[in-house]
């Protein structure tokens, strides 16, 4: 069994996310009812815009790394997993789905998992890109679990 992913593409991956994110936060923001998800909404998709600098500068130094001290088969098979299942993997998904989102509070839950599933993304991706782009990867995974604390407080409040 070949590798599925280099690094340099689980990155590629991670910058889609983060577009799609974008999307889907300007989107809701667009279609928000009240002015506190509207804000919030608007700062998501600034953070979203962020991260795709941050992975474009990672993607610059990334080649075709290969996971050091791990069966590489069976975590390109897990990366493949994961990345099948995140639905902001595909191209132009966010906007589509927040186009159907009937509420801030569905917004919201929505947002939650996602951001839930871009943790478990980038807890993967941290694995197997070169040591130095670990930290970076690291606040980016600090980022989005502030970012789900903040969609969490704004769910009970609305």
């Amino acid at each position: 069994m070949g590798n599925i992913f280099a690094g340099s593409e689980v990155v590629e991956l991670g910058i889609q996310i983060e577009k799609n994110g974008q999307d889907f936060y300007n989107t809701l923001s667009a279609q928000a009812k009240s002015d506190k998800a509207k804000g919030l909404f608007e700062y998501l998709a600034g953070e979203e815009a962020r991260h795709i600098q941050v992975f474009k500068k990672i993607l610059e130094k990334t080649t075709k790394y290969e996971p050091a001290g791990l069966d590489a088969d069976e975590y390109y098979a897990y990366m493949n997993s994961l990345a099948s299942e995140h639905v902001f993997t595909q191209k132009d998904k966010g906007a589509e789905i927040a186009k159907k989102v009937k509420s801030d509070k569905e917004a919201v839950q929505m947002g939650i998992g996602f951001e839930e599933d871009s943790i478990i993304f980038y807890m993967g991706l941290k694995k197997i890109v070169p040591e130095y782009d670990q930290a970076t990867l690291g606040q980016l995974i600090q980022q989005e679990e502030q970012h789900l604390r903040q969609l969490i407080e704004i769910k009970s409040k609305l």
